[in-house]
C-alpha cells in the first residue's frame, strides 16, 4: 500500500508580524510584493502563519510601551515614514 501523502498545515494570512523583507506578498502602499516591506512588525504587511497562532504570537511592545500583537486584518501603525 502506497503511503499517504502529509495534508499541508492550514495558514492564514497575519498582518503585523514579518520583520522587514521577510513579508509575503502586497505589503500595502510603497511596497510591491515579497520582500519588500521597510520596517519591523509593519502593520499593513503580511505573512503565512499556521492558523490560529496569528493572534498569540509573542512581538516586543511598540516604541511607546503598547502591547503589539498579530491581527487578521490590515494595521495602520509602524508604517514606513
Amino acid at each position: 500500500m502506497a503511503a499517504t501523502p502529509v495534508m499541508a498545515q492550514e495558514m492564514e494570512k497575519c498582518f503585523g508580524v514579518a520583520l522587514a523583507g521577510q513579508n509575503d506578498c502586497a505589503a500595502g502602499p510603497g511596497t510591491t510584493c515579497a520582500g519588500t516591506s521597510t520596517v519591523e512588525y509593519q502593520g499593513n504587511a503580511w505573512t503565512l502563519v499556521p492558523a490560529g497562532t496569528c493572534t498569540t504570537m509573542e512581538l516586543p511592545a511598540q516604541a511607546d510601551g503598547t502591547a503589539r500583537m498579530g491581527m487578521l486584518e490590515e494595521q495602520m501603525r509602524d508604517l514606513p515614514a
